[in-house]
């Protein structure tokens, strides 16, 4: 290959990065070249770097390099000094071409070109500003770890492999988008992780072809088994522990650079009703949470659609002083049931909307009180009976139990379903309705996996930590997908 000048070579960098106002290009001398010192230049990104590593480690130690026997500029005896001898950074990488330097340009790196050099050298120096690592918002808990993945990727992966100190950890990366060329790392545990389930996740990552990756979201939607599914099928976390415990058990976890979650797949049914703090908890303690869990779901559901049912088409189940009280209190009611229950039901999605994206100062408050103003002032104006605010209110509550947002999310959209349902047919539409649900979830399945399983089909092998947690010192063998 023929050796560009550095002029030109400079000037393709400028010209492909549009002339950039953040670009800095900085020419300096090389006095040690034989036999002639050479020009040389360093060219970053502003903001991107840090710059106590570019002025130490880089350009300080080229000024101060004192050669014990002549280097020339002919380009093998430059790099190797340059790589063994001259910079001290951890990662020196030798581009062949000055085009493969603009990629590293835009992730962090310091590109250094040399005259009569056709390429340059990449040293490692990011510096951007970052998060740093915090409690979990979105899956606190009590007793346990309290820290969180942050918006960087490599910080991220760090702290998996503080918890999961084996030289099997694998971490394959891939670059999404054909925009934004974000970095994805695969990581699982070789000969524990299934190797057809890691060969399928890269497989589907080939396969996802959009120009910008924000968010594991993007990936996730081309990780659905059946496209049009409202049950997650890929299970998302913010916690390294978590994260730990599925490796180990032979899952795959997604990392996507500048998402503070992580995805991992297989995700089973069961998997969105358990939560961390499972493990940190004495085992009756945690089995009874996970009760408690299961009927909150089922009250988050099926709540509403069950009392539309009952006072519509079945009032003959209401005990006689039980159905005169609702009666007295539903008289002058102008809506039926289900009118009553999809006001309120919107209203508070309205307001639980408005509490999550209002300032942090006042948007809880917001939220309270204006579910209690609302719900005082639609009792009091006739619209809806209190019975039906109570009815409302236990549902929402219920919903917030559930450890998993997307799994609530389900629920919260599955309920409107039950809702019309109930209004149309009673128990018999509710019936069939949860029949149709049951069928769908059976059917379903992650990478190859049953989603209900091991409860369908039941595997009372790896039945040890599903419905309930037996103790550590009774499981003999890991759950494996």
């Amino acid at each position: 290959m023929k050796p560009l000048s550095l002029g030109r070579t400079l000037a393709m960098i400028r010209e492909t990065l549009g002339r950039s106002e953040d670009l800095v290009v900085r020419t300096i001398r090389l006095e040690w070249a034989k036999p002639s010192p050479i020009r040389a230049a360093i060219v970053y990104l502003d903001g991107m770097v840090d710059t106590n590593t570019v002025q130490e480690a880089i350009i300080g130690a080229l000024h101060r390099y004192e050669p014990a026997t002549p280097v020339y500029e002919y380009k093998p005896d430059l790099i190797r000094t340059l790589q063994e001898a001259v910079l001290n950074a951890g990662d020196v990488q030798v581009m062949d071409r000055p085009e493969d330097g603009i990629p590293m340009v835009l992730s962090g790196h310091v590109l250094l070109l040399a005259e009569g050099m056709e390429a340059g050298v990449a040293i490692a120096s990011m510096g951007w500003k970052e998060r740093a690592v915090s409690d979990s918002t979105t899956q606190p808990v009590v007793k346990g770890p309290q820290e969180s993945f942050t918006e960087t990727l490599r910080t991220n992966t760090s702290l998996i492999r503080k918890r999961v100190k084996d030289p099997r950890v694998r971490i394959v990366g891939r670059k999404l988008g054909t925009v934004t060329n974000t970095d994805v790392n695969v990581l699982y545990i070789e000969d524990i992780a299934a190797r057809e389930i890691v060969q399928e996740v890269l497989k589907r990552l080939e396969n996802v072809s959009l120009k910008g990756i924000y968010e594991g979201e993007y990936i996730e939607e081309f990780f659905r088994e059946s496209k049009w599914t409202l049950f997650p099928t890929t299970y998302s976390t913010d916690r390294p522990d978590s994260v730990a415990a599925a490796l180990v058990e032979g899952r795959i976890a997604l990392c996507v650079d500048g998402s503070p979650f992580a995805l991992i797949v297989p995700a089973l049914f069961l998997d969105f009703i358990q939560s961390a703090e499972d493990y940190y908890q004495p085992p009756l303690y945690s089995n009874l949470v996970r009760l408690l869990r299961f009927l909150a779901l089922f009250i988050a559901t099926l709540a509403p659609a069950f009392y539309i049912s009952i006072t519509t088409f079945h009032q003959d189940l209401f005990p006689t002083q039980l159905l005169l009280s609702l009666a007295s209190q539903r008289e002058g009611v102008p809506f039926p049931a289900f009118v009553e229950a999809l006001f309120m039901e919107i209203t508070f999605e309205i307001l639980r909307e408005a509490g999550i994206r209002m300032p942090r100062t006042i948007g809880q408050a917001v939220s309270i009180v204006g579910t209690i103003v609302i719900g005082d002032a639609a009792v009091q104006a006739g619209i809806v009976s209190p019975i039906m605010v109570i009815v409302v209110s236990i549902t929402a509550i219920s919903s917030f139990v559930i450890p998993s947002y997307s799994l609530a999310i389900s629920a919260r959209i599955l309920r409107f379903v039950y809702m019309t349902l109930a209004a149309a047919f009673g128990f018999v539409g509710l019936f069939v309705s949860l029949m149709l649900t049951a069928i769908g979830l059976c059917r379903l399945d992650s990478f190859g996996v049953p989603y209900m399983s091991p409860e369908a089909p039941f595997d009372p092998q790896h039945n040890k930590d599903a419905l309930f947690r037996l103790p550590f010192w009774f499981v003999r063998k890991k759950r494996k997908t």
